[in-house]
């Protein structure tokens, strides 16, 4: 059985992103905390990078590997190597030059990811190091990320398929009664009877 993409957000200090930036963002490291979601990554999943002071968006990418092990030095200093020990190998699919960022207080405070926090609170959101996004947040990132790089629209978001209700189920010349059918109309239907 195939597995589905995932689409992933890797929200880094400014140090970390500069150090995966001269990598090319080909590398990514986490700490063992995140040991369950690295090894949930498959080759084909989709990242992009978050830049967590600087509230901002700078990069996409492919998984290319599963994860792995690897304790050697690449981001922080010796005390802090164990801490991106679990790493997966990336193929860059697009990147901003550092003054092309795009900014998360523009877009951010409409990503459906972060509808559980107070629109002045949605950073909060993105505190932790690895995110599991929806696809519909990770193509509108991606396409963002596409059009500041290329001055062109990125691609078109799929369309979702539309109910048969009309205003999300809201009918306003219904005679039924509950939550479709308005105050009035129920009074006027029990007086009826």
């Amino acid at each position: 059985m195939a597995v589905g993409t995932n689409y992933w957000m890797f929200a880094e200090t400014e140090e970390n992103c500069a150090t995966t930036r001269e990598l090319g963002f080909t590398l990514f490291g986490m700490s063992s905390k995140y040991k369950k979601r690295a090894q949930r990554m498959q080759p084909n999943d989709r990242v992009i990078f978050y830049v967590r002071q600087k509230m901002c968006w700078i990069a996409s990418a492919t998984v290319v590997s599963k994860s792995y092990v690897d304790e050697e030095l690449i981001w922080g200093d010796e005390s802090t190597s164990k801490e991106y020990r679990h790493r997966v190998k990336l193929k860059p699919d697009h990147i901003l030059k550092p003054e092309e960022v795009i900014d998360g207080l523009v877009i951010g405070p409409s990503l459906e990811y972060v509808k559980r926090w107070s629109p002045e609170y949605w950073p909060l959101a993105f505190w932790e190091k690895l995110h599991l996004l929806p696809q519909t947040d990770f193509r509108l990132l991606e396409n963002e990320i596409i059009r500041k790089k290329t001055g062109k629209p990125g691609a078109k978001l799929p369309k979702f398929k539309q109910t048969n209700k009309k205003n999300n189920g809201f009918r306003p010349n219904s005679r039924r009664r509950g939550p479709t059918a308005s105050v009035e109309q129920n009074k006027d239907s029990q007086a009826a009877h």
